[in-house]
């Protein structure tokens, strides 16, 4: 059992009212956590404002890329005002990306002094690996998805067909595409805690691995769009993270291990 220091400066062991604080203490908290993550947010957005065009060039390349090699069309604005709407999207996303380090610091700050001392240890690494993660999933999708897809879409419009894409419609389809490759790939973290609930092991996902292919296969066909190379791609390293949410159940699943034993009869 861990040991805290109370404010007399003794020793005594932790336990669930350590750090017990009043309602309104804890309001006052709440509030000064917000209005940090809002300035946060304002200053990050302002910055990511100024690089708005730039980062939306970065994140149409492959579309452009694409459009080029077939000669069939290009990125348009269908409004008057489109061009600036697209760039304020861009720069709150931008800015919300920017911040997340600042609001994940102060929802920690808020959140930590209710937990354990081996709760509080294990907070970090989960959340470094959530964060790599969903950064793996939007590279993968960017680099892997955007680069094959896009010329594979376009070559399915007929030759007399000239694509004119309006580009606040591609900024919302590519974020969509993005987080959904993001969230699928916490698919290991998800399993971490479904594993520290008690509620599988190891055992059961390659027990259910037949049931965890349609599984997959049909949260691919809901965050793609509807054909079949996107759902393959977002298919394939799913099954290849359910392997890696085995690995994490086996070594973290607080679910008893049944034995199975043959029954030889007397």
């Amino acid at each position: 059992m861990s040991l805290v220091r109370d404010e007399a400066g003794k020793t005594r062991p932790e336990t669930a009212d350590t750090f017990e604080m009043p309602l309104l203490e804890h309001l006052r908290e709440l509030r000064r956590r917000v209005i940090v993550v809002g300035w946060a947010f304002i200053v990050c957005f302002a910055v990511s404002f100024g690089f708005a065009r730039q980062l939306f060039d970065w994140l149409s390349a492959p579309m452009v890329e694409a459009l080029k090699a077939t000669g069939r069309g290009s990125l348009a604005v269908t409004e008057a005002t489109e061009g600036f709407m697209v760039q304020i999207k861009v720069a709150g996303i931008a800015g919300v990306f920017l911040a997340s380090p600042i609001v994940a610091y102060q929802i920690w700050k808020f959140v930590a002094p209710g937990l354990y001392e081996k709760e509080r240890r294990g907070v970090i690494p989960l959340a470094l690996s959530s964060t790599v993660l969903f950064i793996s999933g939007g590279a993968f999708a960017y680099y892997g998805v955007f680069r094959v897809g896009f010329p594979f879409f376009l070559s399915m419009n007929g030759d007399n067909v000239t694509a004119m894409l309006s580009i606040d419609s591609y900024l919302t389809f590519a974020i969509t595409l993005l987080a959904a490759f993001g969230a699928s790939f916490q698919l290991p973290v998800v399993v971490y805690f479904l594993a520290r609930l008690g509620l599988v092991n190891h055992r059961d996902l390659i027990g259910g691995f037949r049931y965890g292919i349609v599984a997959i296969f049909v949260v691919a066909g809901l965050l793609t769009p509807p054909d079949m190379m996107s759902q393959f791609m977002m298919a394939g390293p799913l099954l290849a993270l359910y392997g890696v949410g085995i690995v994490v159940a086996y070594f973290f699943s607080t679910k008893p291990v049944v034995a199975i034993t043959a029954d030889t009869g007397d």
